[in-house]
């Protein structure tokens, strides 16, 4: 909202400071400030609000240490990070930006998916929550939605530089370039570090190429949503995760979005993409701020309200600037997560089978529950799950040299 006025302002009125808007970094740390005022000043009065409405956590009996103190504790705390995210992106992101206005949507569609999984928890007192294929059918939906945005949108395009760039004094010199609209993407240890997923499919390349690609997006959303959601299982994990990624994400948008960046790392220059990083820095700053006040003891939970949009928008995130191959090991704690839980169902159900009674790999899934049942204390556990995530991170970017 306030993008098109200080552009106003400056391209037209000329007033002297109005031009520091055209900054991303500046928009940037604006909307990662904003996101943090508002989960931490208005936090408490939030989970006040919440505490008096009697929205609080029902917790099945898993016989986990401490696990009935977390009864009664205050949850839907995904609307704190909700709000964090789309205000100061509606404050400082230019909204004409397709990028922009999808990822918008996709925190609104899987926020409500989530919050109507929980109020059917707390009001309805029906602990399974809304049925499980109706998560499906709106994550599925999202995925059709933003696949075929992505696939014909005209907007999204990678810009390629036929000629030789050269670099002087940090300014891009180049004859020529061309927009390219193409089902590219990031694919690290081989020439170029890119995949064109018509090649995937030989001579019937150019006709189904559409489909692969939007059956590929919706997926990675479904996937990666039920990833941060199954996390969110202790207090602060998926949270701090989340925040780590997010931050991995940001810089992969300012390097695609910048020319001189770009071309040095030998990575797809995506025009307007830059503008993801304010996105990207409002969802930091919704991430941390919430910390403060989920972090053990956990004074409010996200519930399915936050952790189903965070991990769609990481998802959302990721093929917005064509890095969702590096989803496996940029979010490899979702990713490990979620295996633990299939590898546990799948052993279960083939144990019971073979021997006749069911056996488990795990003492209980997701992986941190196995922990938990080991008694190693709980912010242990999600500090390591953190350093996990950091290393994941740092080996994330460091593909970006590898080819």
């Amino acid at each position: 909202m306030l993008y098109p006025i200080f552009d106003y302002l400056d391209k037209v009125l000329d007033i002297p400071g109005t031009g520091v808007f055209r900054y991303i970094s500046f928009r940037a740390g604006m909307a990662a400030l904003f996101s943090l005022v508002i989960t931490i000043s208005f936090g408490h009065k939030i989970i006040a609000w919440i505490r008096n409405k009697q929205i609080g956590e029902t917790v099945r009996d898993l016989g986990l240490e401490g696990q009935e103190e977390k009864k009664g504790t205050p949850t839907m705390g995904g609307l704190m990070i909700m709000a964090a995210i789309l205000i100061p992106t509606l404050l400082f992101a230019d909204l004409n930006n397709i990028y922009i206005i999808l990822l918008l949507i996709t925190t609104v569609w899987l926020g409500t998916i989530g919050f109507i999984d929980d109020y059917i928890k707390i009001f309805k007192k029906n602990k399974e929550g809304l049925a499980g294929r109706f998560k499906i059918i709106g994550q599925v939906g999202i995925g059709i939605i933003v696949g075929s945005t992505l696939y014909f949108n005209e907007s999204v395009v990678i810009r390629e530089f036929p000629n030789s760039v050269s670099i002087e004094e940090g300014v891009v010199e180049t004859s020529a370039f061309r927009d390219v609209k193409v089902a590219k993407t990031t694919i690290p240890f081989t020439k170029n570090n890119e995949l064109n997923y018509e090649t995937l499919l030989g001579f019937m390349g150019e006709a189904m190429t559409p489909i692969l690609y939007i059956f590929v997006v919706t997926f990675i959303i479904t996937a990666v949503s039920n990833g941060a959601n199954i996390t969110d299982g202790i207090d602060g994990l998926a949270a701090g995760t989340s925040a780590i990624i997010g931050l991995t994400i940001a810089i992969f948008a300012y390097l695609s979005g910048n020319a001189i960046f770009s071309s040095y790392l030998n990575i797809m220059y995506i025009p307007n993409s830059g503008e993801l990083v304010i996105f990207a820095s409002a969802f930091i700053g919704a991430c941390v701020g919430f910390l403060w006040y989920n972090a053990y003891p956990a004074q409010v939970f996200m519930g399915d309200t936050g952790s189903l949009m965070l991990g769609g928008v990481i998802a959302v995130l990721a093929l917005a600037l064509r890095k969702e191959l590096l989803i496996p090991l940029m979010c490899g704690v979702f990713v490990i997560e979620n295996v633990s839980v299939m590898l546990q169902v799948g052993y279960f159900k083939y144990s019971r089978k073979k021997y006749g009674e069911g056996r488990r790999i795990f003492l209980m899934s997701p992986l941190h529950h196995h922990y938990q049942k080991k008694n190693i204390p709980e912010a242990k556990i999600v500090t390591r799950f953190w350093i996990v995530g950091i290393l994941l991170a740092v080996i994330t970017l460091a593909t970006l040299k590898l080819r």
